[in-house]
């Protein structure tokens, strides 16, 4: 007879949030100190399609989506990592801040160039 073992649930205090903002899409995920992801969300998964992805209230709703789940294992303490140069930025800190987190850190993340690859041509339109 196999027994079947129930997995215990993880209590995390400290989590990191990785925000990635590009034009298109805004995607918030809660990661434990050693990169393991604890939830994460997307503004498709919230529901938003098409070009409402892009906007800071698609966002903020994903942001609230991510935190709601990453609370329910026990995080309080977040260091926030942004990347990206979208529209949800702003929105997706403002509202992981109202969801009570103690935000202990905010960095930008987003890769620069120190003059590297050549960039491509530029768009005509």
């Amino acid at each position: 007879m196999a027994t079947s073992r129930r997995k215990e649930k993880r209590v995390i205090a400290r989590a990191v949030v990785h925000i990635t903002a590009t034009f298109n899409n805004t995607i918030v995920t809660f990661a434990d100190a050693q990169g393991n992801v604890i939830a994460w969300a997307t503004t498709g998964s919230s529901g938003f399609k098409g070009a409402r992805k892009g906007t800071p209230y698609a966002a903020q709703m994903t942001a609230e989506t991510a935190a709601r789940r990453a609370q329910e294992m026990g995080v309080q303490e977040i260091d926030v990592r942004v990347r990206g140069v979208g529209s949800g930025r702003d929105s997706s800190i403002r509202a992981l801040n109202g969801c009570g987190f103690r935000i202990v850190s905010l960095r930008d993340v987003t890769p620069m160039p120190h003059n590297g690859c050549r960039a491509p041509k530029r768009r005509r339109v």
